[in-house]
């Protein structure tokens, strides 16, 4: 099979395999379990075919002209790859932990249907060559995750999965605008035609504005992060979905792919974006020192780590970029594990109020031993991988002169630690409040793997970092 083939079947398999998901769920539950595993582990290994071709530098089109400037591109190069990959290996993870998690709800149809969609949609997202149909994706993301995040149908929790589609869908709809203020100026949608309209000139500063306008409101950031924490009413492994795998990694994705390896804007936006950046970082992290809800806590944490990863991005240094991508792959598999756990936490305590919690150690020491994990890795202790990531991303900085914001920065690290400490602190240690034990032995593989890969993705950092400066290469960024 061709590589373009092979672009195109890691997009098709998941979609097509979604429709088919309801239909073997009335035969039956188990077969359409493993379905859905194998779907996502499907796009995972075929991701993993395309590493050779992008670590060589290799770009791979799929193309079909529609009139209007509609045309159907699919394009594969080491940004998405790299995207391609981490998106679907923590999806699969995900899924095998649903397979306890869920397994006691009604409704599991609609939702291993919704997740294997939201997969796909993310993966037509990543190769889009297209702005129109990288909004068609991005748009199928934001429909799949408000039936996700309403899953449980109570009414409250419905007007909080309204409330995320709201903001994501107006904040598309402004990047829309956006878009078309860059065909009239590039003459195309085509990003490689767009990268070589405008290799000279930075895009207009309205079309910015309104593109931004939708990246921050899919990523959560401030003003625009109120829905993130409301989203802890869906089950676990959709909050870790939302927070480590895909929906608010899409922003930062697209923020890359088209300010970086697409065109660029004016250099005042280097500092513009930082500031709110940071604001946004320091801003939740201190949400997160008060807050008592569990899931809450770590989307506000989500809130700000992704302030880091955008201020890695956006400064324009090289090595700072390096970081901000790692930064994407560490916390998405930190912050996977931290909701993961949470969600064992939740299900066998019956609370999410941590004051309620403590000693949880003594009963659950595997699930324990895994947050620790992946909470060290979005502290940045090293050797965990958030270590190596979050250090990039400030040398960089540094070494660009943005001594200010890194300050600030640094500021918002501190209170990462503490806030997260406090977590581990008031939940595993002291004394045992409420009887409790591990959950299934697939949930707690799942947690056990993601925290177990926090710190070997740290140890091993070199295999990641070597494939990120292939992708900023490509940028040429470096």
């Amino acid at each position: 099979m061709s590589y373009e083939y092979i672009v195109f079947s890691i997009v098709l398999i998941p979609i097509v395999g979604a429709f088919i998901l309801p239909i073997i769920g009335r035969i039956s539950h188990r077969l359409r379990n493993l379905l859905a595993l194998g779907f996502v582990a499907a796009s995972f290994m075929l991701s993993l075919y395309l590493i050779p071709p992008a670590l060589a530098g290799k770009v791979i089109t799929l193309a079909r002209q529609f009139p209007l400037g509609l045309n159907f591109v699919l394009t594969a190069d080491s940004l998405a790859v790299f995207m391609a990959c981490v998106s679907s290996l923590l999806s699969a993870i995900i899924i095998l932990y649903s397979f306890g998690y869920i397994s006691h709800y009604e409704n599991q149809n609609e939702y291993y249907f919704m997740v294997v969609l939201f997969l796909g949609a993310m993966m037509g997202l990543v190769f889009s060559g297209n702005l129109i149909l990288l909004y068609v994706f991005w748009e199928i993301t934001a429909i799949t995750s408000w039936r996700l995040i309403g899953f449980f149908r109570e009414k409250s929790y419905v007007l909080k999965a309204d409330k995320a589609f709201l903001v994501t869908v107006f904040g598309a709809l402004a990047m829309l605008i956006g878009f078309i203020s860059i065909y009239q100026q590039a003459g195309s949608f085509d990003l490689a035609v767009i990268k070589e309209s405008l290799k000279t000139n930075p895009v207009a500063n309205f079309a910015v504005v309104l593109i931004l306008f939708g990246i921050f409101s899919k990523s959560a950031t401030l003003p625009f992060h109120t829905w993130l924490p409301d989203a802890g009413v869906a089950p676990s492994p959709v909050t870790a979905l939302l927070h480590a795998a895909i929906l608010v990694k899409i922003g930062l994705y697209v923020f890359a792919r088209l300010f970086l390896a697409s065109f660029t804007f004016a250099e005042f936006w280097h500092v513009v974006v930082p500031l709110v950046a940071v604001i946004s970082a320091i801003v939740s992290a201190g949400a997160a020192l008060i807050e008592t809800d569990l899931k809450r806590i770590i989307a506000y944490s989500t809130v700000s780590q992704i302030g880091f990863i955008f201020f890695g991005l956006a400064i324009g240094n090289g090595l700072a970029i390096v970081g901000g991508l790692l930064y994407i792959l560490m916390h998405g598999i930190a912050k996977a594990g931290l909701f993961l756990c949470a969600g064992i936490i939740e299900q066998n305590t019956k609370t999410k109020d941590i004051t309620k919690l403590g000693g949880l150690i003594t009963t659950m020491p595997i699930t324990a031993v895994s947050f620790l994990f992946c909470a060290f890795s979005v502290m940045g202790i090293p050797p965990f991988g958030g270590f190596f990531s979050k250090y990039m991303v400030f040398a960089g900085a540094v070494n660009s002169g943005h001594l200010v914001i890194t300050a600030l920065f640094l500021v918002a690290a501190f209170m990462t630690i503490l806030y997260l400490f406090r977590l581990f602190n008031l939940i595993f240690l002291g004394a045992a409040r409420i009887p409790a034990k591990e959950a299934s032995p697939i949930m707690v593989l799942s947690v056990a793997i993601l925290g177990a890969l926090s710190l070997v993705g740290g140890i091993l950092i070199w295999y990641p970092s070597k494939f990120v400066q292939v992708v900023v290469t490509q940028m040429g960024r470096m």
